[in-house]
């Protein structure tokens, strides 16, 4: 394993396990080796239903401000992920290659061993109270879900919304969670100072293509009325359409029927995004498809046999579906121009210079989010 000095396990104590080197002595077998992770982790697991299977790697994190690389097309430049790892499970989540880092698996592994930041709150806050920040926007969820089951024991994500609202700081979160709504008040009071928008993702309302292709989320349906909560409470929440997949959720019909209940549910805007695969997503969703709909196998590879993403004219006319059905739910689409305007955008708040005091009147005002354009939204699943 590469870095050995990060193992959670002592090399020497596996030496001695198995007999020690040289010594021909039988040993027990040495220990399986651990995640790639600092000195200190703890590594616990939970017998109860929701949890059985899994193991946390608990972290004390050095930085969890992340800034996103000048190269990246999304438009905001700052995220925070409390977790690494998802108990959603969804096969195809652009996320699994991260695991590969640490030296984890982006199958099984992805899904049932998560790391998490204990100290992610009280890092961020310091991070924050850093003179040179310059109040950008933060975007959470771009990477695995932060409101994932986890975070019902854990409890990450009140700390962080605190430290991002007394920093002043506009932030947004994408979830596939319900558990979002815990957090309601917090994000209503974080909405009164600065530009606060959330999205739920909903590619497809399908429920057995969900149980298949999401098995550890919340339905579509209840992501929708989690859609609905936030809006009626003054929280702007859109929906991001994701993934459409191909053969399976973008006929006109099932692009219909899941915008329309889009806009029932009140999304202040819908953004479509057409399956992406890269490595470590690619490999375990091609095998599920061989497994579920061997049939769709020649039509995946020629949309993907060249790359992660569809040829663009097919991104194109999915695109095209998605807006059209839109406007005729009178339901606002985020295009690669118009996302800028409906995706991240909030209602305006009061002047942000009165009432600045001492140390926070030195700082620049909380700017306008932005709403990542359709073409950059890969980086949000």
């Amino acid at each position: 394993m590469r870095w050995d000095a990060l193992q959670l396990h002592d090399p020497a104590e596996a030496g001695a396990a198995d007999g020690g080197a040289g010594s021909g002595a039988p040993g027990p077998a040495a220990p399986e080796p651990l995640p790639l992770l600092p000195r200190g982790a703890v590594a616990r697991t939970f017998d109860t239903p929701q949890f059985r299977g899994m193991t946390f790697y608990e972290v004390q994190a050095r930085s969890v401000l992340n800034r996103v690389p000048e190269a990246s097309a999304v438009p905001f430049r700052w995220t925070v992920n409390p977790y690494r790892g998802c108990s959603h499970a969804c096969v195809y989540c652009f996320a699994r290659g991260t695991h590969a880092y640490l030296e984890l698996g982006t199958g099984l592994d992805f899904d049932r061993k998560v790391v998490v930041k204990t100290n992610a709150a009280e890092v961020l806050r310091r991070e924050l109270a850093r003179p040179r920040w310059a109040r950008e926007h933060v975007a959470m969820g771009t990477n695995v879900d932060c409101y994932q089951r986890a975070e019902g024991r854990y409890r990450l994500m009140p700390g962080i919304l605190r430290a991002l609202t007394d920093a002043r700081t506009p932030f947004s979160v994408l979830t596939k969670g319900t558990l979002v709504l815990r957090d309601l008040p917090l994000l209503q009071e974080a909405a009164q100072v600065v530009p606060v928008a959330t999205n739920v993702s909903v590619g497809f309302l399908d429920e057995d293509l969900w149980r298949l292709l999401e098995p550890g989320t919340p339905s579509p349906r209840r992501r929708l009325e989690v859609c609905a909560r936030l809006n009626d409470a003054g929280v702007p929440c859109g929906v991001l359409m994701a993934p459409v997949v191909p053969g399976l959720s973008d006929s006109p019909a099932e692009v219909e029927r899941t915008v329309r209940a889009i806009a029932d549910a009140g999304a202040t805007h819908v953004t479509p995004l057409l399956l992406h695969l890269r490595p470590g997503a690619r490999e375990w969703f091609l095998a599920w498809l061989d497994a579920h709909h061997p049939r769709l196998r020649p039509l995946y590879d020629r949309l993907y046999g060249r790359g992660a993403y569809a040829p663009r004219a097919y991104q194109d006319e999915v695109r095209a579906r998605v807006l059209a059905a839109a406007e005729r739910c009178g339901l606002g689409g985020a295009g690669p121009r118009r996302s800028r305007r409906l995706g991240y955008g909030v209602a305006a708040l009061p002047d942000d210079a009165a009432g600045r005091t001492g140390a926070d009147a030195g700082r620049p005002p909380a700017p306008a989010a932005a709403a990542p354009p359709a073409y950059a939204q890969d980086a949000l699943l």
